[in-house]
């Protein structure tokens, strides 16, 4: 792991994604950033030492590096000399350097990744219901339970409906009159 441990900003997976980087490029990316020093968006891990972070070879993650350089993520800036020989590569990370370029001249609120806010309808309905009065009166259609109007359409319907239960029930207690007799 890197040598600090401090936040590193990267964007979002999602927006990587839809920039064309593989996924399983993604982690490669992300952990190159780990070593990443903030304000200068420069690196010089190994290849080795990346490889036994994500548990993969050193192959597959230099040929991950070139494929972000060819994205446009990553800038390979030299290959350094250590004792007369050629160590590692040092990288630039161009999102964290873009970073510290936007923070100086912002105007605009931002995501935090170098674009401004779009304004996009939000991902979630709202729970609470609206401020702007309802069109019709609350009691439309709920008359016979306030008994406003007695002579309505509703009260109407609902004499008839009742009349015609009561008329089914006498045809079917007949013949059973000696049943619901009552005495007393």
């Amino acid at each position: 792991m890197a040598a600090k441990r401090k936040f590193t900003r990267i964007p979002k997976v999602q927006d990587l994604i839809l920039a064309g980087v593989p996924t399983e490029v993604i982690p490669t990316y992300c952990a190159l950033s780990d070593y990443t020093n903030n304000k200068t968006g420069i690196c010089w891990p190994k290849m080795e030492t990346l490889a036994s972070t994500l548990g993969r070879s050193a192959r597959t993650i230099q040929r991950h590096l070139h494929q972000l350089r060819e994205l446009g993520l990553v800038e390979f800036m030299e290959r350094r000399r250590w004792r007369g020989r050629y160590s590692s590569y040092t990288y630039r990370v161009l999102h964290v350097a873009q970073l510290l370029r936007s923070k100086k001249k912002r105007s605009s609120p931002t995501t935090g990744h170098s674009q401004p806010v779009e304004s996009k309808p939000p991902i979630f309905t709202r729970t609470k219901g609206t401020k702007t009065t309802p069109s019709s009166s609350p009691t439309d259609g709920y008359e016979w339970l306030f008994e406003l109007d007695s002579n309505s359409q509703a009260q109407k319907d609902s004499d008839s409906k009742q009349l015609a239960r009561s008329e089914a029930a006498k045809r079917r207690s007949e013949g059973y009159e000696w049943l619901f007799r009552v005495e007393g």
